[in-house]
């Protein structure tokens, strides 16, 4: 992980109440940068080209040959938009919580590399508006596979969002993908804190699965699943840096008072000896009180000289 926090330190303060409202910040902007950033649709639709021919000077065509098998095969088809459409918007968050609840030292790290990749992602919707393969031209060969199977489904024919509900969502938002990128993150957080083989293997399957799916159903090209790594490599890199940041703007925010030492015989009387060490029995530094003086065996009316340190013990 980028940052790493022993217990009883930063994550001793975390409390649910308080991580509720940064997630749910966080979420609102992603969705409303993928609303309002909606781009010129003849600009999108010249990106998704510009990646169709980069990837085929690569020799690069993996989006052509699943888009035909699921449309063909309905048992793979309709599987793989249910797995579109909802699986990152649960495992995610089950994932945060499961860390919150039985991994709290790494929580905070895992969170802030998740969030700061997802606002990077947000910077890519912006500056790279790309229309998805299922939008492209009938002639380019993809099927919309939600649109296909969508009578299965609560999604309609325009988006993976909720019938009707469409239109609230901006379909052009393909570059990076964060389906891949959250199951990316999903899988580092399930290899690294997951004690069983079945955590292992869904480590490795859930981000691998992902990765198929988006292409299959066209709503990814393999481009933008590559690019939602780099997204999620990049966010890891550079969360350490954001931690430090927010550890500043809280310790400017939020300034510490300093704990008062208790004075463990309980007294609040004022320091008087001006850093003189006094016994037991003083309350000034060589002045000791008339009690402990009888009990040292001197008397009331005895010389200074007699009761000085050099004075011999009294005879019993």
């Amino acid at each position: 992980m980028p940052h790493t926090e022993t217990p009883g330190t930063g994550t001793a303060r975390l409390r649910w109440w308080s991580e509720l409202p940064i997630i749910l910040v966080v979420y609102a902007c992603y969705s409303a940068g993928r609303l309002i950033v909606r781009g010129d649709v003849s600009d999108a639709v010249d990106h998704g080209l510009a990646i169709l021919r980069i990837e085929k000077a690569l020799y690069l065509n993996a989006e052509h040959p699943l888009n035909r098998l699921f449309t063909r095969e309905p048992w793979l088809g309709i599987p793989a938009d249910f797995w579109y459409a909802s699986l990152h918007y649960l495992l995610t968050p089950a994932l945060l919580v499961w860390l919150f609840r039985s991994h709290a030292a790494h929580y905070r790290a895992a969170r802030t590399w998740l969030m700061t990749s997802t606002f990077i992602g947000l910077i890519g919707f912006t500056l790279l508006p790309t229309c998805p393969p299922r939008l492209l031209d009938a002639g380019h060969g993809f099927v919309d596979t939600m649109a296909h199977y969508s009578s299965y489904g609560w999604w309609g024919g325009e988006a993976s969002a909720p019938r009707g509900l469409g239109g609230m969502t901006n379909q052009y938002a393909a570059m990076p993908s964060l389906h891949v990128g959250w199951a990316l993150w999903c899988g580092v957080i399930l290899w690294r804190y997951g004690r069983t083989r079945w955590t292992r293997a869904a480590a490795v399957g859930y981000p691998l699965i992902t990765t198929i799916v988006v292409m299959g159903t066209a709503n990814h090209y393999f481009l933008d699943a590559a690019a939602g790594a780099a997204v999620m490599g990049a966010g890891f890199l550079l969360a350490p840096v954001v931690t430090r940041y927010a550890d500043r703007a809280r310790a400017r925010l939020l300034p510490r008072t300093a704990p008062v030492a208790a004075d463990s015989a309980g007294s609040r009387s004022p320091i008087v000896s001006a850093g003189c060490q006094t016994s037991a029995g003083e309350r000034f530094p060589r002045q000791r009180h008339p009690e402990s003086r009888y009990r040292s065996g001197t008397e009331p009316g005895a010389s200074p000289s007699d009761a000085g340190e050099g004075a011999p013990a009294p005879a019993r």
